[in-house]
This record gives C-alpha cells, structure tokens and sequence, in this order.
C-alpha cells in the first residue's frame, strides 16, 4: 500500500520517527498501517529502536509473574479454606419441595461423598496451582513455600479420609 500513500504522509512518518515514536504509534497516529510505516522507513535508511520494545516486554512478564503469584496465593487460601471443612461438623440442607421449606441438620462429619468432592476440588487446585508456578521463568521461593504447604495439607486430608475408611464400623 505504501505505493498509494502521498509524499505528505512519507514525510510525516518520518518525521514522526526523527522525534523517535515507536513503529505503532507513528502507525496509529497517522493512520497509516504499521506494515507500510516500516517500509517508508525501511526505504529511507531508518531502522526502529526495538530496545523500547524489549523493556516492555520484559516489564510485561514481570508483572505477570507478580499475577500468577497473587493468584497462586488466594488459590491456596481457598484451597485450604475448603479443606479445613474436613475437620469439623458439616451442615447439610434442603430447600424446595411442594410447601417451599428449608430444612437443614448439622452432622458431626463430612459425608463421604461431600469429602471426597472436596478433596478433588483441593486437588484440582493444586494441579493449578503447579501449573502456575511452573510458567514462571525464574524460581519464586514464596510460590513453592505455597505449594509446599497445599501438599502437607491434602496428604493430611487424605490421611483423614483413609483412616475414616479403615474404622471398625465398617468391619461390623
């Protein structure tokens, strides 16, 4: 397209590059696709400084590192909210029916069924949680102390659950 383009917008693009506007700025500035300003400037000896562009970058990934971590933390608090459910009375409850009732009835313990859904949930986000951490580049001694403590936890949780499946009560 840089065939079609008139002496006018040549000469703006580079004038807008003399000043050192990055490749898509002097695109979005003059409307001129980023493509035709690279060749203009190509075609008259200019080159692009694409330092700029690598700090960003680089910029980019460290605040996306601090994201994952932030999401690998509140991850494992919530994780470790529902397994902490394990350990004390459980509150189970119905709603609905012809009359439109709630009822509902604390028991002592987590129902198996409802252990077992949340040690699945607990083990999902671990599985997240290592996904997370692994992308990270660098290693991040705060995400692996995380870890660390997801998986003391849920070998704990699963401790609970085998010696639940072991009691007399099932011999009987």
């Amino acid at each position: 397209m840089a065939g079609k383009l008139t002496d006018a917008q040549r000469d703006e693009v580079l004038r807008l590059h003399a000043e050192g506007l990055a490749r898509n700025e002097i695109a979005r500035q003059t409307g001129i696709s980023a493509g035709s300003v690279s060749n203009i400037c190509a075609d008259n000896d200019r080159a692009f400084d694409r330092s700029a562009t690598k700090s960003a970058q680089e910029a980019r990934s460290v605040d996306l590192t601090e994201r994952r971590q932030r999401l690998a933390e509140r991850l494992d608090v919530a994780a470790n909210d529902m397994l902490d459910m394990l350990d004390g009375p459980f509150t189970v409850y119905n709603f609905g029916g012809k009359d439109n009732t709630f009822n509902s009835q604390e028991l002592d313990s987590v129902p198996v069924d409802a252990r077992r859904t949340i040690i699945t949930s607990a083990a999902i986000v671990f599985d997240k949680l290592t996904r997370i951490v692994e992308k990270d580049a660098s290693p991040v001694d705060g995400a692996a102390g995380v870890l660390d403590t997801f998986a003391a936890a849920l070998e704990l949780a699963a401790d609970a659950i085998r010696a639940e499946d072991e009691t007399p009560a099932d011999a009987g």
